[in-house]
């Protein structure tokens, strides 16, 4: 069986199962920061309506948190970028997803590595499956520019915690 978490947000609450079976490497890394609680305080960073919303490496005021080193992609597993999923964001560097970690708000198939332009895509290892509504709330907040970074919300949209269930 598939581990559960319960992300409590400053918007609502989500529950997703984590694909444990298909993505072993993600799971286990963001299952570690779950259990040290770092995702506690951070926020949903980047809100892009259409697209994604990313969190779980940045405090309030844009702060970057210290991570782990970076983990292998895991994006040939066959799970899509469909909406609702739950995936690693990385850089521009395929082995470099580390704690940030965004849900999918459509169906981005060009996420998906049988259709990235790079040819590795974006590593699925969960799915949203309670709490759309709350992910829906965050996807429709004002955003603008803050330290450099486009896409912030202009209020703090925070993750209060994420919990094993």
């Amino acid at each position: 069986m598939n581990p559960t978490i319960v992300i409590a947000t400053s918007m609502g609450t989500m529950k997703a199962e984590l694909f444990e079976d298909k993505a072993p490497i993600t799971v286990k890394n963001f299952l570690a920061y779950v259990d040290e609680q770092f995702f506690d305080g951070t926020i949903f960073h980047r809100v892009i309506p259409g697209f994604m919303i990313q969190g779980g490496g940045f405090q309030p005021g844009m702060k970057q948190k210290p991570t782990k080193p970076p983990i292998k992609n895991e994006s040939g597993n066959r799970l899509a970028n469909d909406r609702g999923t739950l995936a690693m964001a990385r850089t521009n560097v395929a082995d470099s997803a580390t704690a940030q970690f965004f849900v999918n708000l459509e169906d981005n198939q060009f996420l998906n590595k049988s259709q990235a332009q790079d040819k590795v895509g974006y590593c699925v290892f969960g799915k949203i499956t309670d709490g759309m509504d709350t992910v829906d709330k965050i996807k429709a907040v004002p955003t603008g520019s803050k330290g450099g970074h486009g896409d912030v919300p202009l209020q703090d949209v925070t993750i209060q915690s994420i919990r094993r269930a």
